[in-house]
This record gives structure tokens, C-alpha cells and sequence, in this order.
């Protein structure tokens, strides 16, 4: 079954599209460990907030990407760019009209 996790995150003032390039640089890792689907986004009526939405193969892959260096580095280097106010959803995919 497939899980989600949608995250809002709140940067200082000015500082989004820094955490924005940092949380969307290629990582081949994320595959490989069963990332489907790491989008990183941004809206102008909330200019210092950074929305990301993950879809993986399982908790256990979300899981296992957030021990790996090259994730932990990025998260390390985006840090010091946040509020510390963020918002999660987790949840696991019931369907989608999109596939099987």
C-alpha cells in the first residue's frame, strides 16, 4: 500500500526559495529506496512557505529514505532556513482513478 506525507513548512522571511532549491535538488537515492513522487512547491498568497508532497511505497520506505546521509545532509543545510513551524498529514493511499 502506498503512503503519503504532505508537509508545509514555514521559512524565515525572504528565505523560501532557498529551502525551495535545497528541498529539489536531484536526489537518485529517494528511488531507490521507493520514492514515487517528491514534489516541492510554492504559492504566492503564502510567499514564505514551502509545501511538499511525498508519495512512497510504503511508511517503511519514507522511513528509510530519513536515514540516509545524502537526506539528512539536506535537511541539516535547510534547517537554519525555517521557522520550525510546520505541518504534516501522513496517511496511507486508499486508491486513485489514476491506476490500477
Amino acid at each position: 500500500m502506498a503512503f503519503a506525507n504532505v508537509v508545509t513548512l514555514e521559512t524565515q522571511p525572504g528565505r523560501r526559495d532557498e529551502a525551495v532549491a535545497i528541498l529539489s535538488r536531484r536526489n537518485p537515492q529517494l528511488d531507490e529506496t521507493g520514492c514515487l513522487l517528491y514534489e516541492v512547491g510554492t504559492s504566492e498568497e503564502r510567499p514564505d512557505t514551502v509545501f511538499v508532497a511525498e508519495l512512497w511505497e510504503s511508511a517503511q520506505a519514507h522511513r528509510a529514505a530519513l536515514e540516509l546521509d545524502s537526506v539528512r545532509a539536506a535537511i541539516a543545510e535547510a534547517r537554519p532556513l525555517m521557522t520550525g513551524r510546520t505541518s504534516s498529514e501522513k496517511f496511507d493511499v486508499a486508491g486513485s482513478p489514476l491506476r490500477d
